[in-house]
């Protein structure tokens, strides 16, 4: 979609409110995409300059994704997708790298944000075996029981769980750990669960305040950055697979990668044993 498409839809969406910042319109900005707002690209402009090194960052895991992705379409034969807090469709979008791979795989994507979900549909018309719901995945049940969910994957076979750069928006009265093994107790053993995470910023911490504090205003939604070790716990009882919950550039990165980790974003992938 074009500029003046965006704002047509914003327009025919009677409760989306184009002044008002949204998390993943910003996202989408960062990364260079067009399905955002004005006021989301202001607020990804502070953000950026209250810390440089924020845009660098978010496409280090925008990349994890990625790299996730084609090892489970390919090497772990993953046919089914289920992309929770998918977003905003922009560059390298989960079933086009899932679908390069192996042309037969099935995605759904699932968002809260209404603007993220009338994109999608809007680029998924022509795909067969790819869907995406308005839904929240802080009910996990409402997700699974969803008709187009039933409709597009079988949950009685391995289905692979992403939670990409989503969980930190989600405090902890909200239960994220419930939230994670909801899902996990939900899908097939031989199921994987690929998540990544902000952390605090040990080396910046003053910059990452400031950008956290206008982030938050901004968005009037929660953001809790949380140690790599909390997250770990989340992770009981599934097999943590190598190289375990690393910084998003050290999990498998490309040969000759020249990534940074500049924002401690941590990213794993751990599969579902069997029961």
């Amino acid at each position: 979609m074009d500029a003046i498409e965006v704002a047509e839809l914003a327009l025919s969406l009677p409760d989306v409110d184009p002044t008002q910042p949204a998390p993943a319109r910003i996202y989408d900005f960062w990364l260079g995409g067009s399905q955002n707002f004005e006021a989301d690209r202001e607020a990804g402009r502070r953000a950026a300059a209250a810390m440089p090194t924020l845009v660098a960052a978010i496409r280090a895991n925008r990349a994890f994704l990625g790299r996730v992705v084609r090892h489970l379409a390919g090497t772990a034969g993953i046919t089914q997708f289920l992309d929770l807090g998918s977003g905003v469709p922009t560059v390298g979008n989960v079933h086009e790298v899932a679908m390069a791979v192996n042309p037969d795989v099935k995605v759904v994507y699932v968002d809260v944000d209404q603007v993220a979900i009338a994109h999608s549909r809007h680029l998924l018309k022509d795909v067969p075996g790819a869907e995406a719901i308005l839904a929240d995945l802080r009910r996990p049940e409402t997700v699974l029981e969803h008709p187009l969910v039933g409709r597009t994957l079988d949950l009685s076979r391995p289905v692979a769980v992403l939670m990409n750069a989503v969980l930190h928006f989600i405090p902890d009265e909200e239960d994220p750990a419930g939230i994670v093994a909801a899902y996990t107790r939900a899908v097939a053993p031989g199921s994987y669960l690929a998540l990544s995470h902000a952390a605090p910023d040990l080396t910046h911490p003053g910059e990452q305040a400031e950008m956290l504090d206008d982030y938050r205003r901004s968005t009037k939604v929660p953001f809790i950055n949380r140690e790599p070790e909390e997250v770990a716990g989340w992770l009981a009882g599934l097999q943590i697979e190598p190289p375990g919950l690393v910084t998003v550039d050290q999990w498998h990165p490309e040969p000759n990668s020249s990534e940074v980790s500049i924002l401690r974003t941590y990213g794993v992938l751990a599969r579902v044993p069997e029961r």
